[in-house]
């Protein structure tokens, strides 16, 4: 099925500013409440958010195989399991309603009134229930450079690094969404020079620029997904800020990896950009060549997106500063290798499942996802423009990731995922 949405030329009614992330060739999923505490789910175009459950209602998307309610719903995964070949008809009959020179609902106010909300006057909700959530750890320089700080650095990479997509299993329960504050988190830690551990608030809090995909029902137990499927069964991305203590994982760590340091907080972005918005952008992936890939990993053609990276630091009383500037095009480990690793042994993958890319790193210091690989490991502090240093985030400093695709016609973008970082609670034994 041809993917007219992405047609470049088409311009919409809608008015959309030149660099917005949000032009009628990118059309997101989403769920916002409107000033009316109405919950809906949406899409948007410029700065107008989009009412999917009133066109629905309207008769908008009639001839496509929806049930009545499936736009009424807090979550984007009754939608998710209908599967791709829906994705993209709705996607692209949502792109024929808003074209520029289609008067049907451009010219009916009272209809426009109905499906149309400034994004400014409704609040974004979590895109998704997310069931379960995997973290990965793909980015080649990101491993390299933990290794470098932590083990032996003519050894960085663990001897499987280079033949599987390494990853743990997250917590779903603590992911929020862009604007949500987060608080410190509390726990043991092993100070240096210290042989018996102490409890109170992480000293080392970090982010983790990441990305994310959502997957939908893909398999059932038992069953694999061979890695040419795998594209078939995502949904779409977010940003991803995945929160990092990083004092309390130095002591957890061993022997069964991340918990409390990992399991406090994660920020996504609200807008669920889909795979078929992002096509244009494909791009090569890092060589996988010394060594290759088992059969089950091996693909051909290009399963990487050009999608750039930057993080901002926004301290209580101060300037942004934006501390580090990357891509996605950098991982080594593709999501449909992802995802056929993780379901090579029949693990079941349903509909709003959240898989984490893992930190991506680039080769040059300002492209480290980081604090941890930016300051090195505390050593060498950033300054920002404010004349403040930070080794890691202190406390009311708000982290805010942003992502976009642009070649010369289009730019398709994320929006952001944007958090504060509130001081922890006092411990009351």
């Amino acid at each position: 099925m041809i993917i007219h949405a992405n047609n470049p030329e088409l311009k919409s009614w809608i008015d959309v500013e030149p660099n917005s992330d949000f032009p009628i060739q990118n059309i997101p999923f989403g769920v916002f409440l409107t000033k009316d505490d109405v919950i809906t789910i949406g899409t948007r175009i410029g700065n107008q958010a989009i009412d999917l459950s009133a066109l629905h209602q309207l008769g908008y998307f009639d001839g496509i195989d929806l049930h009545d309610d499936v736009f009424l719903q807090d979550s984007l995964n009754d939608f998710i399991t209908l599967g791709k070949k829906t994705w993209r008809l709705v996607r692209n009959r949502i792109s024929e309603i808003f074209r520029h020179d289609n008067s049907e609902l451009r010219d009916n106010e009272s209809q426009k009134e109905v499906v149309l909300f400034p994004i400014e006057e409704v609040e974004m909700q979590l895109p998704v229930i997310i069931g379960d959530y995997t973290d990965f750890y793909s980015s080649r320089e990101h491993a390299t450079n933990v290794g470098k700080l932590f083990r032996d650095p003519e050894n960085a990479l663990l001897p499987n690094w280079l033949h599987i997509p390494v990853g743990y299993h997250g917590r779903s329960s603590s992911i929020v969404p862009s604007g949500v504050a987060v608080k410190r988190p509390t726990g043991q830690t092993l100070p240096k020079s210290e042989k018996q551990p102490v409890f109170g608030p992480s000293k080392r809090v970090d982010f983790e620029l990441e990305t994310a995909f959502i997957t939908t029902d893909a398999n059932k137990l038992g069953d694999r997904i061979p890695v040419e499927e795998a594209e078939d069964y995502i949904f779409g991305m977010v940003l991803l800020n995945d929160w990092s203590a990083r004092d309390i994982q130095a002591w957890e760590y061993v022997p069964l990896g991340p918990f409390l340091a990992k399991n406090f907080a994660s920020s996504i972005s609200c807008w669920v950009v889909t795979l078929d918005a992002l096509e244009p952008f494909r791009c090569e992936s890092p060589k996988q060549e010394n060594p290759q890939p088992l059969p089950y990993l091996q693909q051909t053609g290009n399963h990487a997106f050009d999608i750039n990276l930057e993080v901002i630091i926004q301290p209580e009383n101060g300037n942004d500063s934006t501390i580090c500037v990357s891509n996605f095009k950098y991982m080594y480990w593709t999501m449909s290798q992802q995802l056929a690793h993780h379901a090579v042994n029949g693990c079941k993958i349903n509909a709003g499942d959240l898989m984490g890319s893992g930190t991506i790193s680039g080769q040059t210091q300002d492209s480290f996802g980081s604090l941890l690989e930016l300051t090195w490991g505390g050593q060498k502090p950033l300054e920002l423009n404010n004349g403040e240093k930070r080794t890691f985030i202190e406390d009311n400093d708000t982290v805010i990731m942003r992502g976009y695709c642009q070649n010369g016609k289009v730019r398709i973008g994320f929006g952001e995922v944007s958090s504060k970082l509130l001081p922890a609670d006092p411990f009351v034994k």
